[in-house]
């Protein structure tokens, strides 16, 4: 098998064009192709799984052990004939100045799989060189093999870009390039792009993709730049063991839509792992919740889009707010935890930061389920936007208490304060700072803004699992 790791020097440099394009093509020669994405993002595999007709995996060497990073890499390419990794960023950004956890270098070492630098060549010649050859440099544990050229204005751009980078003594092979053109571009909205439920690439835009793709990039000797993956590494020694099932199967309900599509997609492995059958379900179209479940997981995604009809089916609305009451664990996330909220005011149109003394009275609100007792609204700028480390100060559904995870935060809303009385069980902290207490307790539901991956604590899985089988037992 193969595996090749797509780059860039920053964002905003085309790495999810040229990936998609080398998806297509490589589909479109009856390989099996095993898509991933590092970093936390949700949106960029939606367009993988797409293309791929495969879950696209997440592979964050900061929210994860590192050898968990490396388990899960072997576990989802099993099987294929290629992977194909997505970086985030630029090549070697991460958490800090000097340290290379959460970055594509990392994700790079961990699989040894080989970078393909994607570079924006628009407004540049000769010093593309020079950025190339710093960063083949930059560590020699990582080997940039290959460089693509995005955003290029003609033939005789590509033709001087080549030049420079081949004058190199030693350095990247130029795979090709790909030219400025707009219908290349990917819809995008203030999270990045626009998720894959919303945006279907059509036919039309994929023949394009792959008939640019084949025409400028040499994809044989992208095929021959690919290694095998890492099977010469040892496994790090900090795999954390996976769940094991420690009682009989318990259905689990998870929401999944086009209002609920950000998932890290080895949470539901590990839920599997310890246990759980896994039932989907959708909140905009469903009347009724899957049938004998003993808990439910609404993950995050834009329910502020779709506010009118998830409003407007009460029957879900009342089916999820019948289950909290009996007690049924459940965990919500972000666009989750908005949904149990009393609704969103005037989700279409976000307004400026106000005051909470200042806030529009609830005749403007879109109604949700309403278990918490706060509405939500969206701003004109980011609200909060980074990793996570969350400690559990009571026990829960998701484990003992002291259980500590790792997750990350990106949203451009915000709630009115949460009363007190609502019990926090989160000590959050940013960086070795301490944040305000977070997720929010009733009953048996839990939710908050923060996306935990369960591959930080797999345990957690396992605890949540049997909080839905003993539910489910009573």
């Amino acid at each position: 098998m193969k595996s090749i790791i797509i780059a860039a020097p920053m964002s905003g440099s085309g790495k999810t064009t040229v990936t998609l394009g080398i998806m297509e093509c490589l589909k479109r020669r009856g390989l099996k192709v095993a898509p991933f994405k590092v970093g936390p993002d949700y949106i960029d595999p939606g367009y993988h799984r797409l293309v791929t007709g495969r879950p696209s995996i997440n592979l964050d060497g900061w929210m994860c052990p590192p050898g968990f990073v490396r388990e899960t890499f072997i576990h989802h390419a099993a099987g294929a004939d290629v992977a194909v990794i997505e970086g985030v960023m630029g090549l070697f950004d991460g958490v800090g100045g000097v340290r290379e956890e959460g970055s594509t270098a990392q994700v790079a070492k961990l699989t040894g799989a080989p970078v393909i630098l994607v570079v924006d060549a628009r407004g540049q010649a000769r010093s593309v060189a020079a950025l190339v050859k710093g960063f083949a440099e930059f560590d020699p544990q990582v080997r940039v093999a290959g460089v693509i050229f995005n955003n290029v204005a003609s033939e005789n751009h590509a033709r001087i870009l080549r030049e420079a980078v081949e004058s190199l003594d030693s350095g990247p092979k130029v795979v090709g390039w790909l030219p400025r053109e707009s219908l290349l571009d990917i819809p995008s909205r203030h999270l990045g792009l626009l998720t894959a439920e919303e945006n279907p690439l059509p036919d039309e835009y994929l023949d394009h993709l792959a008939a640019v793709t084949r025409q400028h990039i040499d994809l044989g000797l992208i095929w021959a730049m690919g290694t095998s993956p890492a099977a010469d590494l040892p496994l790090p020694f900090d795999t954390p063991p996976a769940p094991t099932m420690t009682g009989p199967p318990v259905r689990i309900a998870v929401a999944r839509d086009e209002a609920f599509c950000f998932v890290y997609e080895d949470n539901l492995r590990l839920l599997q792992e310890a246990g759980a059958e896994i039932a989907f379900f959708s909140p905009l179209r469903d009347e009724v919740l899957p049938s004998d479940i003993g808990g439910i997981y609404l993950p995050g995604g834009y329910p502020e889009v779709f506010a009118d009809a998830l409003a407007d089916n009460m029957a879900m609305k009342g089916a999820i707010l019948e289950a909290i009451a009996a007690g049924t664990p459940l965990y919500a996330e972000c666009g989750g935890f908005i949904y149990l909220t009393q609704g969103v005011v005037d989700p279409l149109h976000p307004i400026p930061l106000l005051n909470q003394e200042e806030l529009p009275d609830r005749a403007g609100v879109v109604e949700f389920v309403g278990v918490f007792p706060v509405t939500t609204r969206m701003l004109p700028r980011r609200k909060a936007l980074g990793y996570r480390e969350i400690e559990t100060v009571a026990d829960s559904i998701i484990g003992p208490a002291g259980t500590v995870a790792r997750g990350h935060e990106f949203h451009y809303s915000e709630m009115e304060e949460i009363p007190a009385v609502v019990e926090r069980l989160y000590r959050v902290r940013k960086s070795g700072t301490d944040l305000e207490p977070e997720g929010y307790l009733y009953r048996n539901c839990l939710a908050s803004y923060i996306h935990l991956h369960f591959g930080s604590c797999p345990g957690m899985a396992a605890a949540f699992v049997e909080s839905c089988r003993e539910f489910k037992a009573k």
